[in-house]
């Protein structure tokens, strides 16, 4: 197994870093930039198609590892409806990026595509069916699971997309994110031969990405962002891994009583902090879907912290997370971990506050 996993890593790997550069070159020539202004915190002109390369890098490993899957019996990669619909989904919510970073979409167009691209998954019997006691819920009818995993992957997709706002964050949390799906399908012996091959690739293409975009130099003309083709081809894959690791489907491996924990403490960091801005808008009477300054990278540099010390900040913490979480399970109640962990974000959240300083 071990040789699939790193086979498609480094395929995709490889494709990132020979993709990578050619997108540049086309960006230099359309001159298709990320233009800075007053709520982001770039001072240059930086193109913006990085994500484009994350989808091709990805299946051209995905392939190449099922091209040669079966010259090991056992080690066949199985293909089934729910893998098709994730790359059919995969794919329109990929050219909805890309058409945002060539043309330009409005807020509501993307998120009516959003919708329904989310929506493909329960169709295809692949929904949230169980909350396994968190807040006292249990199993879930297919009449409410329906529009809950529709929102729940809008919902990731949106703050991955929302949480792109400096150098390496988007990239650093998913790649967390993504090492602890593919341990988890590791370590429970299910969708192995598919889905970590899919993980391993998408780790691969992030890492050739996250070299140009966090040590790339603008005076080289070598730094680049991932832009919406990427952040929202990224939720959308972290959405399908969080409701197929909380799905309930005893045909494929046994009630587990941490199912919903793994999802909710991986993606914790992105997701709460989209809660938080949305009821900062709410509480000030601002438009929902109006960018601003309110995010937690913001915050932290507002301290007077870098970029690079921002992430690593916001990557300790997302760390913290999946350590505490994996502690406190073994006492407690997934209400209550999940309660501690609110109550922790709100704590760290007053102290950055309390240290920012006034905006000029």
């Amino acid at each position: 197994m071990t040789i699939y996993l790193l086979g498609a890593f480094l395929l995709s790997l490889i494709c990132g870093l020979v993709f990578t550069p050619l997108i540049l070159d086309f960006c230099k020539k359309k001159r298709l930039y990320d233009i800075p202004n007053e709520r982001k915190v770039h001072k240059n002109a930086i193109p913006r198609l990085g994500g484009i390369s994350f989808f091709p890098s990805m299946l051209i490993a995905f392939l190449i590892m099922l091209l040669f899957s079966p010259m090991i019996e056992e080690h066949k990669l199985p293909v089934n409806i729910w893998s098709a619909v994730f790359f059919a989904g995969l794919l329109i919510i990929y050219g909805v990026g890309i058409v945002d970073d060539l043309v330009g979409l409005n807020a509501t167009t993307k998120f009516i595509a959003q919708i329904l691209t989310a929506c493909l998954l329960p169709l295809a019997g692949l929904y949230i069916n169980n909350l396994y006691g968190l807040f006292g819920i249990g199993e879930i009818p297919y009449y409410i699971g329906i529009p809950l995993t529709a929102f729940v992957i809008v919902f990731i997709d949106n703050a991955i997309n929302l949480i792109d706002g400096i150098d390496g964050l988007a990239t650093g949390l998913s790649l967390l994110a993504l090492a602890g799906f593919l341990a988890y399908f590791i370590h429970h012996g299910v969708y192995v031969y598919t889905y970590t091959i899919i993980i391993a690739g998408m780790m691969g293409a992030l890492v050739a990405f996250g070299y140009f975009n966090l040590f790339g130099k603008e005076e080289r003309n070598n730094k680049i962002f991932m832009g919406d083709s990427g952040s929202l081809s990224l939720g959308f894959i972290l959405g399908f891994f969080a409701v197929k690791c909380a799905m309930n489907n005893t045909n494929i491996w046994p009630t587990r009583p941490e199912a919903i924990i793994v999802p909710l403490t991986l993606l914790f960091v992105p997701t709460v902090d989209v809660v938080r801005v949305t009821l900062y808008r709410l509480h000030h009477h601002k438009p929902l879907f109006d960018a601003d300054r309110n995010h937690i990278h913001h915050k932290l540099m507002r301290t007077g912290l870098s970029q690079h010390q921002a992430l690593a900040c916001i990557l300790t913490l997302a760390l913290w997370y999946v350590i505490m979480n994996s502690l406190l399970y073994m006492v407690l109640p997934v209400t209550y971990i999940v309660i501690i962990d609110v109550a922790l974000y709100c704590i760290v959240n007053t102290c950055i506050t309390l240290k920012m300083k006034p905006e000029a």
